[in-house]
């Protein structure tokens, strides 16, 4: 056990707010079942990264992270490490990327198996957090700030030891549980407070949800179904919306009671939104951020006689002793061995100290800059020092939320076509967004598709805004087999096209009627040409045979 440091009475709240011996000992099962699910949620991105990193970053990638690290490092010199912080600086190369993923994969299994859960979280973060700063576009979603943030803040929450169990003997700190709550509670009302500054009037009117399912990144069979319900189905569901975010989940602050009324709304919510939408592993992740709301009296029924044996009990006296434990341990913090030498005492008590003071520190930071952050929404001009929040940007590891403060009013694809002749053009077929009429939208969250993610948000406006479109048009000229693994195959696997194009088709969901006549889940018109038509010339280099013409707005 890591004995709390001799003498630290004199911190006071310092010791009681940051230390594990103070904190709370009624919340280890809802610690445990949070860090497993944090563990596949780093598996999730791992293993979607396996097959995708090489495409998207690599050398031969759609954008290569050596020619960014390249120029930041022009930029920053040796401030390159804090603004860029990534295990790539070692090495951008192909090897190097497929042994990061490697070892956030094995990290992420031992941390699932609770196994020195600690170190292994550590590494997923590095890994993780080594990709998000190298992938640029690719790296640029709410939803990876989030997991960043989560194990960021699990490292402060994760019991120690190499085999900890439930981690008895290492309470949760108070301030990580709270920031981990604090996390769950900015994710939601963050995102109501950007729908109603926004001043979108489709939530204004309740329309907002009509057209969510089919007009959502990456939808799935069961939204489908849901879109077809009447309009007072999804008014309801804007209302409904809105006053969880902006309200149920106030409950947080209040007595035990209000807490566990929470969890019961708003988990069988975020159910909803995962089956009717692939938001990869961000709604997963929410929801596992919600079991923290609970305690374990709440949740040991659940548990086999031999598991619920091994908690400390939940009966009133051990309640009560749990208090007095809670706000006599400062007083208690001298017991040492008689057997440990002074000298070592003295050192593993400066070490204890030094630890606390960094952890304190760390935590009173992101706590600081997530806060500001929120209260900024609101009043943007107030003078709160914004230096602390700048210097934690680079980490995603406090940051600000908003998630669908606009909805968008039609659903676009961008399509990849070759050619040979300049007439005849075949389509490249992607493994996950909609494309074929027939074929039903899927689940397969929490795995994220990067590109066709991202290809979904650069429909939403012009090309030149979204430059690895274009960039996608050239690797597929030279059948580079990176960024073809991309795709579900290559329709010219013999030879590279002469010709590339990518063109915005959009897609609407089929009404019941049509889809029992056609089977089709989708139907779709052909908007026009969405970025220039590429040729590789003789001399290697890449020419433009047609530049695409304004397209009408459609966002």
């Amino acid at each position: 056990m890591d004995r709390f440091p001799r003498n630290l009475a004199r911190f006071g709240w310092v010791g009681w707010l940051f230390h594990a011996h103070a904190g709370p000992c009624d919340r280890f099962v809802p610690r445990w079942i949070f860090l497993r699910a944090l563990a596949v949620f780093y598996f999730s991105a791992f293993f979607s990264l396996f097959f995708q990193i090489e495409g998207l970053i690599g050398p031969r990638g759609v954008l290569p992270a050596e020619r960014f690290l390249d120029a930041v490092q022009g930029q920053a010199g040796l401030l390159r490490f804090w603004y860029a912080p990534t295990l790539f600086w070692l090495s951008s190369g192909s090897q190097m990327m497929i042994a990061v993923t490697w070892l956030g994969l094995i990290a992420s299994i031992a941390a699932l198996c609770n196994l020195w859960p600690r170190l292994s979280f550590f590494v997923c973060f590095a890994c993780f957090l080594a990709f998000v700063t190298a992938a640029q576009d690719f790296s640029s979603y709410q939803s990876d700030g989030m997991l960043l943030e989560a194990g960021f803040l699990a490292l402060f929450f994760t019991p120690r030891g190499l085999l900890p169990g439930w981690g008895i003997a290492s309470p949760p700190p108070r301030a990580s549980l709270f920031l981990l709550q604090w996390e769950w509670f900015r994710i939601y009302f963050e995102s109501g407070l950007v729908k109603l500054l926004s001043g979108d009037t489709q939530w204004r009117n309740f329309t907002a949800m009509d057209e969510y399912y089919q007009n959502s990144p990456l939808p799935t069979w069961i939204g489908w179904y849901v879109e077809h319900l009447p309009h007072w189905f999804h008014a309801a569901t804007v209302a409904g919306t809105l006053a969880m975010e902006l309200a149920v989940v106030w409950m947080l602050f209040l007595p035990r009671r209000a807490r566990l009324i929470c969890f019961c709304i708003v988990t069988p919510w975020e159910i909803g939104v995962i089956l009717t939408a692939n938001y990869t592993f961000l709604n997963y992740l929410v929801l596992a951020l919600g079991f923290l709301l609970l305690d374990d009296r709440s949740v040991r029924w659940l548990l086999p006689g031999r598991l619920r044996d091994s908690l400390p009990q939940d009966t009133p006296e051990h309640d009560a002793v749990r208090k007095e434990t809670s706000l006599s341990i400062l007083e208690r913090s001298d017991e040492v061995s008689e057997d440990t030498p002074p000298a070592v005492r003295g050192i593993a008590d400066y070490f204890g100290v030094v630890r606390l003071c960094a952890a304190a520190l760390m935590l009173a930071w992101i706590g600081y800059a997530t806060t500001a952050e929120m209260i900024r929404m609101l009043w943007s001009d107030l003078p709160l020092p914004t230096a602390p929040i700048a210097a934690l940007e680079p980490f995603r590891i406090a940051n600000q939320y908003g998630l669908f403060a606009v909805m968008t009013r039609g659903r676009y694809e961008i399509e990849f076509q070759g050619s040979n002749d300049g007439q005849n053009w075949t389509p490249y077929l992607f493994r996950y967004k909609p494309q074929a009429l027939n074929e039903a939208p899927r689940i397969y969250a929490p795995y994220q598709p990067r590109f066709e993610w991202n290809l979904w948000f650069a429909s939403l406006g012009d090309w030149q805004q979204s430059n690895f479109v274009a960039l996608t048009e050239e690797r597929l000229l030279e059948n580079d087999a990176d960024v073809l693994a991309l795709f579900r195959g290559n329709p010219f696997a013999q030879t590279p096209p002469r010709y590339v194009r990518a063109m915005l088709w959009q897609y609407w969901f089929t009404s019941m009627d049509e889809k029992r006549r056609t089977g089709n889940w989708w139907r779709r018109d052909l908007m026009g040409l969405y970025a220039p038509v590429l040729t590789r010339q003789p001399d290697g280099k890449f020419g433009v045979i047609e530049w695409p013409k304004p397209l009408p707005p459609h966002s």
